[in-house]
């Protein structure tokens, strides 16, 4: 392997500046060569909205979010509720409770921390979010080690350690060939070679600026790599959904700050743990099916159960709901039980 620097170099003048994805919270390399400097704002909110989702996702959201608190301090002044409105149907909720406490005590302390160890001190923010804001925002020589980079790593570098026991390797290697010039747009364009070139499936290794340089490559395991453990089997759990209407209103309660669907507006449920529990009114409940849903760590399936009534709940409280606002398996549950609790 030849040395990082000339490498760093090559991948940035002879690709990146020419291929670059377009994105709404990018500046281009030639916007970057202008003196166009990111914003780091937009830099932070589409790196915490790009944890665990996809760019097409994240698009709209970041569009959203940025015409209704265009800045840090518009985003810290904002209503609980509403941000947690806003963010639902991207999932991973503490991100949105996380991105609220962050934004005001970036406003408490006047402004986003230029570099790393600073950016760690904000709550949210961990190791990975910090090395991309330093570098992409501030321009500052962090490493930024994505799922992107560690492919383009493990095939450029042949590592057959499997994941996740390799991230510690392919963390050093993508270190050194992180270049002091620019390490912004470096990261961005491993991230973007990855993403577009170096895909998990049939890698484009045709038109790959760095293929004559990729040891996987030569030894024609490219596609093979990264190795990974098998990953342990998600189980399955259960628990109930009770839809109730009176009119125009919906029985809703907001869940605890803390845990799934935290801080969330949701319909009521049991404990989702197989154990069932009591109704939150006392009404004619119809079972109307199931939903499922898969979270990170475990599959759920939902017993929907539905009804129309005035009665007085015993918790929650009715009131207007806009279904987009609900979290996604929430929104399945409104989806099928629509139909049986129209109004009389």
């Amino acid at each position: 392997m030849r040395d990082a620097a000339p490498l760093a170099s090559s991948l940035l003048r002879d690709w990146y500046d020419a291929q670059a994805r377009v994105m709404p919270w990018r500046v281009g390399p030639a916007a970057r060569k202008a003196g166009v400097r990111p914003d780091p704002y937009a830099v932070w909110l589409s790196e915490v909205m790009l944890q665990q989702t996809t760019v097409a996702a994240v698009r709209d959201y970041f569009h959203r979010f940025t015409a209704r608190w265009p800045d840090v301090a518009a985003l810290a002044a904002a209503e609980d509720a509403e941000v947690m409105a806003e963010w639902a149907g991207l999932g991973y909720y503490a991100r949105a409770r996380n991105l609220l406490k962050c934004a005001r005590a970036v406003v408490a302390r006047g402004g986003f921390p230029t570099t790393r160890d600073g950016l760690l001190t904000l709550p949210g923010i961990g190791p990975y979010t910090a090395s991309a804001i330093a570098a992409i925002a501030f321009d500052a020589p962090a490493t930024v080690v994505d799922g992107n980079v560690e492919r383009v790593m493990a095939r450029l570098f042949a590592v057959e350690t499997p994941l996740p026991k390799a991230k510690p390797e392919l963390t050093r290697l993508a270190e050194s060939l992180t270049p002091s010039d620019r390490p912004g747009d470096h990261a961005q364009a491993v991230m973007d070679l990855g993403a577009t070139i170096c895909t998990p499936r049939s890698p484009a290794c045709g038109i790959c600026p760095l293929s004559g340089l990729c040891q996987a490559r030569t030894q024609g395991i490219q596609a093979d790599l990264p190795r990974k453990l098998p990953k342990a089997e998600r189980p399955t759990r259960r628990g109930i959904v009770w839809l109730a209407r009176n009119g125009p209103l919906w029985l809703v309660e907001t869940r605890p700050a803390k845990g799934l669907l935290g801080g969330m507006t949701g319909f009521p449920g049991d404990g989702w743990d197989n154990a069932g529990g009591p109704a939150p009114v006392q009404a004619d409940w119809r079972e109307v099916g199931e939903v499922r849903h898969t979270f990170t760590h475990f599959h759920l399936i939902l017993a929907v159960r539905a009804t129309v009534t005035d009665a007085r709940p015993l918790r929650g409280s009715f009131t207007r709901l806009a279904p987009a606002s609900l979290p996604t398996v929430m929104r399945k549950a409104h989806d099928l039980a629509i139909g049986a609790i129209s109004p009389r």
